[in-house]
């Protein structure tokens, strides 16, 4: 994916190395976060705080772009743009997650417009080892990106990227793309209200249903990285369709469990299959509208 030509985001903050919990504590919204910590919960552990929060969620409150909290204030690190520019983004990884984050608040801004809304974007966090957000706890490096709504944060050690192509066999510059695509998506719900509705709806759901309407929101965040491909689409190199796809297939509820050397179990899913994952991030990309990802449409997700 071509993104040379964009400076890294403002919004960024570097927390350095940190010790970090083995999980999530409190409240927080969910994310890609799954991808090395999903393994773990599989066999018995405690959900994060990544996971936790996107439990429920309601139909159609994607479709009204608004809303949300105020955006992330204080806090260790060093934000981008300010006396610490340097320390942002001093490894290639980092400049790449923060072009990459311009490219989402460009092409959010102009869809949200397009609703007459203004899009708040959100903050990504860079931490190494451990790190303790702003309303969501502490997390360790093996819990992998996750987005908190509660101070609307991305959480990103980059050594995961190096995981998601040694591990999971996801290649590519476009499959680390999509991961921080979809934690945008997040953003986006959180913005919505639909992330509000989830919280809601996480006391009233038995953990089946929970799950099932966390798949739902999992989806939906794949359909938005999908839609945020399709907005850049004279940026797309060949290959880079095949790389989302293959990390949405590398990262299916399904396929972890077979890896973990479980049997599938689709009660337990709480990001949905290989199988889906491809095909709502394959249906952003086609499309191009936020609209066509309604997950909780009936029958939308099979």
């Amino acid at each position: 994916m071509r993104l040379d030509d964009l400076d890294p985001s403002k919004n960024a903050r570097d927390h350095g190395s940190g010790g970090g919990g083995g999980g999530f504590s409190g409240g927080g919204g969910g994310g890609l976060g799954l991808l090395l910590s999903f393994l773990p919960m599989l066999l018995g552990r405690k959900m994060g705080c990544g996971t936790i929060l996107l439990i429920g969620g309601a139909a159609l409150a994607f479709m009204y772009f608004g809303g949300g909290a105020s955006m992330l204030t204080g806090g260790a690190g060093t934000q981008a743009g300010g006396s610490g520019d340097a320390v942002a983004y001093d490894t290639q990884e980092e400049r790449f997650a923060g072009q990459v984050l311009t490219s989402t608040e460009q092409t959010w801004s102009k869809l949200f417009q397009a609703n007459g809304s203004q899009y708040r974007p959100t903050t990504i966090n860079f931490y190494q080892g451990g790190v303790s957000s702003n309303g969501c706890g502490s997390a360790s490096s093996a819990a992998g990106p996750f987005y908190c709504p509660a101070d609307q944060g991305i959480y990103l050690d980059t050594s995961f990227f190096n995981e998601l192509e040694t591990k999971m066999g996801a290649k590519g510059d476009f499959a680390k793309a999509y991961v921080i695509a979809h934690e945008v998506g997040h953003h986006i719900q959180n913005l919505s209200g639909v992330a509000n509705q989830v919280r809601q709806a996480q006391g009233r759901a038995s953990k089946a249903e929970g799950n099932g309407l966390q798949v739902r929101m999992e989806l939906q965040a794949d359909c938005y990285a999908g839609v945020w491909a399709a907005q850049n689409a004279d940026r797309m190199e060949t290959g880079d369709v095949e790389e989302g796809l293959t990390a949405a297939h590398a990262i299916g509820d399904d396929t972890l469990m077979r890896g973990a050397g479980q049997r599938p179990v689709e009660s337990m899913f709480t990001h949905g299959t290989s199988e889906q994952r491809m095909a709502w991030l394959k249906k952003g990309m086609q499309t191009g509208d936020p609209a066509a990802c309604d997950t909780f449409a009936s029958g939308a997700v099979r």
